[in-house]
């Protein structure tokens, strides 16, 4: 061979990577990558948490209102209220008739979202034009994610009032 042409080979031989160095650089990108996904999926059920405690202020809020403003519903005659009724995976809410009216079902289980009363109950009612609700004390419904150890609280008051 001519010197030049070794002189080639070997400056495009030069030119790779060895396998250590492309092992060392995916291991890298893998933690990376790793730390990147537990931070964002720790982030996402922050943001689910906020997302339904936020729907339940707001669900809350639109019944209060229905009720303070006496609004009937469909073959509804006489309205009682309007009422949430909650269980630990879902909650509910119902025009108060004779017979109850469904307005709207939340499901909770895909949020990874579970729902507690303190003091336990199953419902609350918010009775028509002002008269507050059928709680003889304030209730604090707590939404838990046990994936990331976080909960929010929101506090209705016998008087209706929402926190």
């Amino acid at each position: 061979m001519k010197k030049d042409t070794v002189h080639k080979y070997l400056s495009y031989r030069n030119c790779a990577y060895t396998l250590i160095e492309l092992l060392v650089g995916i291991s890298i990108i893998s933690i990376v990558f790793s730390v990147g996904f537990a931070s964002y999926r720790d982030f996402s059920r922050r943001q689910a948490l906020s997302g339904v405690t936020k729907a339940l202020i707001s669900d809350l809020r639109l019944i209060q209102q229905k009720a303070l403003a006496g609004e009937k519903i469909g073959s509804c005659t006489t309205l009682d209220g309007y009422k949430i009724n909650i269980s630990s995976a879902s909650y509910s809410l119902y025009a108060d008739c004779a017979s109850d009216i469904l307005l709207k079902t939340v499901d909770l289980t895909a949020n990874e979202v579970a729902l507690t009363t303190s003091p336990v109950t199953s419902s609350i009612t918010f009775k028509v034009l002002g008269q507050g609700t059928n709680l003889t004390s304030e209730v604090i419904i707590t939404m838990t994610n046990s994936k990331i150890n976080k909960q929010s609280t929101v506090t209705v008051g016998k008087g209706g009032d929402v926190k």
